[in-house]
């Protein structure tokens, strides 16, 4: 299934937004497409306006470049007319890195979202990840985002780093997960106005737009979109009583199915929510009963307060 490669979109716009970074669903350890078809269409009636295929959430270290390319036209295919599509092309050499990319690329993606190599830590030197994503960017069909989230990788994308990087026309921003507010001012700070930074923590949500991030590509967004949609929408209007509120109620579902459980945690929290959520691909494991109950507290307390 091989879709043509569609024109950019407004660069400024794409990461102007909420996104979720979707999960990968399985039956019998293989894609479940049907499942991922279901839940697009229902983030589809969402206030989303895009999607992130193959981030963590996505499990993408857990599959191959075949199933990689299937979750990626799945997506392409079943967004919404007017959804951006963007996808995780990472891998741990720069060869095997341009190849996703153009591969994705030709399957439809707006951009492709690239986190740092990590397995050679020592050797990720600032020169190191500069040469890996020009190289990236220079080869790709389509807009570079970096992606920085030490805590999975142990790689930190220091903002010097970033401001060099963002002189390059076809990098267009950066997904920003460590939840550090002073780095994430600082790389606002330190690249041009049209280089976006977004951020992956949903507990700092509300924080990170005060200091100048673009949007959130965030897993809370998987389960409860709408309400990640109205916090953005809040602070562009300058509604900052009623966005520290709905900060303050999120939060700890966003906590739950973040750092703490991650992505068994999200999953989970998707079933209890009406999507497809099932199991993670081994050697993860799904979440106890006990945080299963714990996670369902949390979304109908969260839905109790919205409708209240």
């Amino acid at each position: 299934m091989t879709l043509p490669a569609r024109p950019p979109k407004n660069v400024r716009m794409l990461l102007h937004a909420v996104m979720p970074p979707i999960t990968t669903p399985f039956r019998d350890d293989d894609v479940d497409v049907a499942g991922l078809r279901s839940n697009i269409e229902q983030w589809g009636r969402t206030g989303l306006s895009g999607l992130v295929a193959l981030g963590t959430n996505g499990e993408a270290a857990q599959l191959d470049d075949d199933e990689s390319d299937l979750v990626i036209a799945t997506t392409r295919e079943h967004a919404p007319t007017g959804f951006s599509v963007i996808a995780g092309t990472a891998r741990e050499s720069t060869t095997g890195t341009i190849k996703a990319t153009r591969r994705a690329a030709a399957l439809g993606v707006d951009a492709v979202l690239v986190r740092t190599p990590s397995f050679f830590k020592k050797e990720m030197t600032s020169e190191a990840l500069i040469r890996h994503y020009r190289a990236v960017a220079e080869a790709a069909p389509v807009p570079v985002i970096l992606y920085n989230y030490p805590n999975v990788t142990g790689i930190n994308l220091h903002p010097d780093t970033v401001a060099v990087l963002a002189e390059h026309p076809n990098i267009i921003g950066m997904k920003e997960s460590g939840g550090d507010l002073a780095q994430i001012a600082a790389l606002v700070d330190q690249t041009p106005e049209t280089f976006r930074i977004v951020v992956g923590a949903a507990p700092s949500f509300y924080p990170s737009l005060c200091v100048g991030a673009s949007g959130g590509i965030l897993a809370l967004a998987c389960v409860a979109p709408d309400a990640c949609v109205r916090l953005f929408r809040l602070v562009e209007a300058g509604r900052h009583d009623e966005a520290r509120a709905l900060q303050r109620r999120i939060t700890p579902l966003a906590r739950l199915i973040g750092g703490r459980h991650g992505v068994p945690g999200l999953k989970a929290a998707m079933d209890l929510a009406g999507y497809v959520g099932g199991s993670p691909r081994p050697p993860l494991a799904p979440v106890p009963p006990a945080v299963v109950e714990a996670l369902r507290c949390e979304i109908e307390r969260l839905a109790r307060q919205e409708v209240a």
